[in-house]
Order: structure tokens, then sequence, then C-alpha cells
């Protein structure tokens, strides 16, 4: 695909972290963009600031409210999506949207550990069906679906259980690749990647909390202190111990660190990550640190995709020839596992545990 401008893209989970920033780096291009979340908070905020670097005169960004989990709401959406930007044809298909929680089958409840495998799975397959009608209508499209290094690696550690979102994860990279020679032999203008990330410093964890209790609030509430102790408890730790208080300070601490400030550019990781009492060693790659901040003292989003989904992130918010141009230009033959799909580190680390590629 060459050319961004006056295509019509779907991102889901577009009202924070990768699918924000997607979605700003597609309006950047001119490329009309339906995007859905559960937050509407987070939408509005998702647009707020594409509209801060000035929209495009008769560009449409839509904000659709759905659960990707639920097939009526992605349904739903995808009928609103058509309708408000009066098109029977969309160009690219973002399967972004995902959640952590669920890591252990013992001390995590069934409600919280399918929670999490049916937006990481489910969205993506349920999605892809519903979309692809108006995939197939277009003369040339996109499937770009998010999965994870834990789609190659099945931890995060050996004190932390992971097995909804790795699961997930695996399925995401096993059908994608299984959707290259469907697509090819069936649908042949619609092409398939998959980005295998590695950490991003987002507001994931926060989010994932939010989801999870259907509380978009930024104050805890008693539901979410609860999954907290939950997840402590499925790492051996003894959460009983611990006040309310002294819950939601870990919890504040954690997302701070996991937002960006947790890593640095020596690779040092969080608490949460393999790399943790490894002589500080992150055993993901693909993981970066915080960048520098602005003069203002505002993060700098794009700085912190630079290392994973977008890479290599180097025209200042741009889909030019450093984003996602290389991805989506990549001819069929190319191998599912390219540099550009999940990092020349990610890769060299996949090939050296899995051999996959």
């Amino acid at each position: 695909m060459k050319e961004f401008s006056g295509r019509i893209a779907v991102v889901t989970g577009g009202g924070s972290g990768m699918g924000r920033e997607l979605v700003r780096l597609l309006v950047a291009e001119g490329c009309h963009v339906a995007m859905c979340d559960v937050s509407m908070h987070g939408m509005a905020e998702t647009r707020r600031q594409c509209e801060a670097t000035g929209l495009p005169q008769g560009l449409r960004v839509t904000s659709h409210l759905a659960d990707v989990s639920n097939e009526a709401d992605v349904m739903r959406f995808r009928d609103e999506a058509a309708n408000q930007h009066a098109t029977d044809r969309i160009h690219l298909l973002f399967n972004n949207a995902g959640i952590g929680g669920g890591g252990s089958m013992v001390a995590n409840s069934r409600d919280e550990w399918e929670r999490t495998f049916n937006i990481c799975w489910g969205g993506v397959y349920l999605a892809t069906r519903a979309f692809l009608p108006l995939l197939q209508a277009a003369d040339e499209a996109h499937i770009v679906n998010t999965s994870s290094m834990n789609g190659f690696w099945a931890s995060v550690g050996p004190g932390a259980p992971h097995t909804a979102y790795s699961a997930a994860k695996f399925a995401v990279k096993g059908f994608s690749e299984a959707l290259m020679t469907d697509l090819r032999l069936n649908a042949p203008h619609i092409k398939v990647s998959v980005v295998m990330p590695g950490h991003i410093g987002t507001g994931f964890r926060t989010n994932s909390l939010k989801v999870q209790t259907s509380n978009d609030s930024d104050e805890l509430d008693a539901r979410q202190i609860a999954q907290a102790r939950a997840r402590l408890t499925s790492m051996g730790k003894d959460a009983s111990a611990l006040s309310d208080e002294e819950i939601k300070a870990m919890l504040a601490e954690r997302a701070r660190r996991l937002s960006g400030g947790c890593a640095d550019q020596r690779g040092r990781g969080g608490d949460d990550h393999p790399g943790r009492g490894q002589g500080g060693q992150v055993a993901h790659p693909g993981r970066i640190g915080r960048p520098p901040d602005g003069p203002d003292g505002a993060r700098r989003p794009r700085a912190r995709l630079r290392g994973a989904v977008l890479r290599p992130l180097r025209c200042r918010g741009r889909l030019a020839s450093g984003t996602l141009r290389p991805l989506l230009d990549r001819p069929r033959e190319e191998r599912l596992c390219a540099p550009e799909a999940a990092g020349e580190q990610s890769m060299r680390h996949a090939n050296r545990i899995r051999g996959l590629c």
C-alpha cells in the first residue's frame, strides 16, 4: 500500500496506548479512521490530540463504543462505521485492542481469565470476521494484528503466571500466519501482518484493570483492589498482610513504571518483567527506555513506540518510509517474522528460544 490519504482505517482499542498512537499517525497521513473502545473518555482524548495537531479538512474520525469480545458490539461497530463514513469498504483493519489479567488458572477467577482471552484473541477473530466483506470490497487492503512477544514466549518470568494473555497472543500469531495463506488463495488483494512487540510504555496495566472491573474511573474500587490481591497471590506473595492503601500505592507505582519510567536505555526492567532478578538484564527484547520529556514536562508517546510496533519511528508522527509503510508494502512471500513486524532484537530472541522463523 503506497498511499494512506483518503483511505479508510478501522482501529480497535483506539482510546489509549498503541491504538491512540495508530489513530494519530493515520490521521497525520490524511487517512479516515473509525476507532472503537470501551471508554468514550479515552476516545475523546484521542480525538482531542488529533485535533490539536490539526485535522485535514474533510477528514473523518469517528468514535464507537464497543467491546470487541462481544459479537453484537462488533457488528454494530461495523455498521456504524460504514454508515458514518458513507462507505461499503475499508482499506485497513488494525486489530489492536487487548488487556492483561487472568494470569493464573488457579488463583484468578474464571471470569477474569476469559475476559482477557476473549478480548485479546476473540476480538481479533470477531473484528476480522465482521470487517472482511468491507476489506474484500476495497481495491487493496491490509489487516494488521497485534500479538506480542508473549506469542513467542509464554512467560513474564518465573515469578508470575501469564496463561490467559499468552494463550491469546499465541492464537493471534497462529491465526495471522494461517490467514496469510487463506487470503492469498481466496482474496489476494488483502495482505496480513502480525506485530510482536515487547514492552511499550503505555497505561496498559491500569487500563486492563479498568476493563476487567468495568470501572472507567481513576479511583480504584473494592473489586480492583481484590483483583490486585489475587494477582499478588498468584505470584506466591502474601497479600493478606497489605492494607488497601498499600495495594493502591503499589498499583500506582507499577503504573508509573510501566508507562515509561520503569526502564532506562540499558534495558533494566520492572518487577513483572523477566529480566527482574537476573542482574537487571531484560529477557524481553524490544523493551525500551523512557524517552526524554519535552520542555513542558510532557511525555513523548511516539518516542515510546520506537522500539516495537512502529519500529523504526523516525519521521516525527508521519506514516512515511520509517513507520507503517515498510510493514504494509511487504510482498506476500515475506517471512512472517520480519524485523519490520517484530523488531530485529525480538526476532533474534525468538529464533534463539523457539526457532519459529
